[in-house]
């Protein structure tokens, strides 16, 4: 992403092998990712130990979690790109109907870097704060959409409900939580 740095030089983490161990509860399963990134791996300060859980409940929750430790200060922001299709690619997203519960966004340069600006999202493309179809509006914007959403957030790390979705043709229904004040709309360029 020149002249940004938003993904890892070469081997960003989704390139290298992490070590996995399985985990097995009462009522969920799951796997936790290791990795260790050495002293100035990709030109980052510190040894940073890196751990990510995905455990699956039998309350149909999937839980993803984070932890990470450096023995230097060094720049993180880890995260995830899961794409969620509730029509199990029989067809595309656009007829999903889709809430966030965000009366913010961060604009956007050229280049996707945010300005620092909050923006209301009353009136604008990205106004989610009602079920809208993710097609509905979609040929308005340039790429698709590529946004993050500033959540209504009562408190700091509070597991509040970012989104929902919803698949009318497969009855399909799925909720995010999170404990991050930010929610990133992408829809991969797709028109």
């Amino acid at each position: 992403d020149n002249p940004n740095h938003s993904h890892g030089v070469k081997y960003s983490f989704d390139k290298v092998v992490w070590d996995a161990s399985e985990i097995i509860g009462a009522d969920s399963v799951g796997v936790a990712l290791h990795y260790l990134s050495k002293d100035t791996e990709e030109g980052y300060p510190g040894n940073l130990k890196v751990k990510v859980t995905y455990v699956l409940n039998n309350d149909n929750e999937l839980k993803i979690q984070y932890e990470a430790q450096t023995d230097k200060p060094t720049i993180l922001n880890l995260t995830h790109h899961s794409y969620f299709n509730l029509a199990s690619y029989k067809e595309n997203i656009l007829n999903h109907e889709l809430t966030i519960f965000a009366d913010n966004f961060t604009p956007t340069d050229p280049s996707w870097i945010p300005t620092g600006e909050i923006s209301p999202v009353a009136g604008t493309d990205f106004d989610f704060t009602q079920p809208h179809k993710v097609g509905e509006r979609i040929n308005n914007l340039a790429n698709g959409y590529n946004v993050n959403f500033v959540l209504n957030k009562k408190s700091n790390n509070e597991l509040s409900k970012a989104a929902e979705v919803y698949d009318s043709e497969s009855g399909r229904f799925m909720e995010v939580y999170t404990t991050e004040p930010g929610l990133q709309l992408y829809t991969a360029d797709y028109l």
